[in-house]
């Protein structure tokens, strides 16, 4: 990281923004162009969970390319300056890498749309009809690095 005096190295404020955030960008890569998608997203342990139909563009590159960048941030406030480029944002982000895994079995679905429905603020038990798990696709996102950036 270029200016290290922003870098978050607590596991557990990375862990905070992560929880924070209320979208999570992804970023693939569909033969060599770039292609980036905001989605709604759970927290498990060293994973993340997204969900969404179980046909289109994503769901296709996914199944050539399993590598994923993915980005979260908390943008807390802007800090007007006297000129244009005086100006500048107080932030929180995170950073990661990994590979997706589609999630076949029923009981690994069913935790993975827990988690994302607890991410924002829904309270349990959850049920899912047969007819919606079938017609939802769920994509594990296994983490292989994370890092994360703040400026105050």
């Amino acid at each position: 990281m270029r200016k290290a005096n922003r870098e978050i190295q607590d596991k557990a404020a990375i862990r905070a923004i992560m929880e924070e955030a209320l979208v999570c960008r992804i970023g693939l890569s569909d033969d060599g162009m770039p292609y980036v998608v905001p989605m709604n997203f759970g927290l498990g342990e060293g994973c993340l969970y997204i969900h969404c139909a179980t046909e289109g563009r994503k769901l296709d590159i996914l199944r050539r390319n399993d590598r994923v960048c993915f980005e979260m941030d908390l943008l807390q406030g802007i800090r007007q300056g006297q000129e244009a480029c005086g100006w500048g944002a107080r932030y929180e982000s995170v950073i990661g890498f990994g590979r997706a895994v589609f999630v076949d079995g029923t009981a690994e679905k069913k935790a993975a749309l827990d988690r994302i429905m607890e991410h924002y603020g829904a309270k349990g038990p959850f049920s899912y009809p047969d007819e919606t798990l079938a017609r939802t696709a769920i994509i594990r996102i296994d983490i292989e690095s994370l890092t994360g950036k703040r400026r105050e």
